[in-house]
């Protein structure tokens, strides 16, 4: 784990997870980016939503699998790692995810935001132990479950761990096309983090040198944006309902989504916003935690008040999303310091910024915590 290496790690947490409230912010069908009613605008959505930042979760996840496995397998304490990724991921997935349903549930009773997210008043047990607990389907804050997903991924590593140090290239093969089909297999709830979580495992397991892209990132990068432009459009003349060959073709982004953003993370890496932002320690799960119920609230006071043009509430909601997270996050973290651990996963302390460009023979300890 090289200083670069470990920069590069958090910069594209920060980034992919900011990304990612792109991702969500909410829209209903009169303002469908394929309704097409504001031209480049809703391609720009489709873009950001569907294709550049849909590979979110697959690089977060990898970047789990390697850190987990960095020392290999043989020092790796099971039942410590459960322990401590049950503080640091499942029990914040449990916290957010029930306040936000609290809060869900408080704002029903006033009917406010009806229609918006379902009715937890008239929800049956299964739905609610599901919107709680994400037992069969997403949680009632949507992105935490890439949480949920995340611990499945850490209870089963040391099989994952076991296939791909004995069988690395079919394990990630049969991985890769249950993340490329459209297949539902009840343990996880995106099939692509299986392969990802894998992929990690595999670059730690095999000691894969991460910067041997690094003399080509000024293709790789910009070569990336571009497929993604092209994923972007082709979704954007067949949405919303994709034909099955898009479908796959979308899931498979995955392939080039890991490699793409690391090596644009080489580039960016360079420059001093990208080494500030390589530094915000645990800012990045917070935003994570926090976009999707802002978000919420956004949308309902948009829609007791707020204009018709829905681009000036897609400005507005990204704006405030990115200015009032990291605000909330050093408020939290320095009024009340306890709580913002738990809420984190102890989190709190910011990783030490490193050199933009690795050292020889300089090594930076990480947490590497998911």
């Amino acid at each position: 784990m090289t200083a670069n290496v470990s920069s590069r790690i958090n910069l594209m947490r920060i980034v992919l997870i900011s990304g990612i409230i792109f991702v969500h912010i909410p829209f209903d069908t009169d303002s469908s980016p394929f309704n097409g009613d504001y031209g480049l605008f809703d391609w720009l959505r489709v873009f950001l939503r569907d294709s550049l930042f849909r590979v979110g979760v697959p690089c977060l996840s990898a970047i789990s699998g390697y850190l987990l496995f960095r020392h290999g397998t043989a020092k790796l304490d099971y039942g410590k790692t459960i322990r401590r990724k049950a503080k640091t991921v499942l029990l914040p997935f449990l916290l957010w995810n029930s306040a936000f349903f609290l809060l869900v549930l408080i704002l029903q009773s006033f009917g406010v935001g009806d229609g918006f997210l379902p009715d937890l008043s008239n929800a049956s047990p299964r739905t609610l132990s599901t919107l709680l607990f994400a037992i069969e389907g997403t949680p009632i804050n949507l992105p935490l479950y890439f949480l949920r997903d995340l611990f499945v991924c850490i209870l089963l590593s040391p099989l994952l761990a076991l296939l791909i140090s004995r069988f690395p290239l079919s394990t990630l093969v049969g991985l890769l096309l249950l993340a490329a089909l459209p297949i539902p297999l009840g343990i996880v709830l995106r099939n692509s983090i299986l392969f990802s979580f894998g992929f990690g495992i595999y670059l730690s397991l095999y000691r894969v040198d991460l910067t041997i892209i690094d003399r080509y990132a000024t293709l790789i990068g910009p070569a990336f944006v571009a497929l993604a432009a092209l994923l972007a459009t082709a979704t954007y003349l067949t949405g919303p309902t994709l034909p099955l060959w898009l479908e796959i073709g979308r899931n498979l982004m995955v392939l080039v989504g890991i490699p793409g953003f690391w090596a644009l993370s080489a580039i960016f890496i360079r420059s001093r916003l990208g080494q500030s932002l390589a530094g915000t320690g645990g800012l990045s799960f917070w935003v994570f935690c926090a976009h999707y119920p802002l978000l919420f609230c956004l949308w309902v006071l948009w829609n007791r008040g707020g204009s018709e043009i829905y681009p000036i509430f897609y400005l507005l909601a990204s704006a405030i999303a990115l200015m009032a997270l990291p605000l909330t996050n050093g408020m939290a973290r320095s009024a009340l310091p306890s709580i913002y651990n738990l809420l984190t996963g102890s989190r709190a302390c910011s990783r030490t910024k490193a050199p933009a460009t690795p050292t020889a023979g300089r090594r930076l300890q990480s947490k590497g915590d998911t």
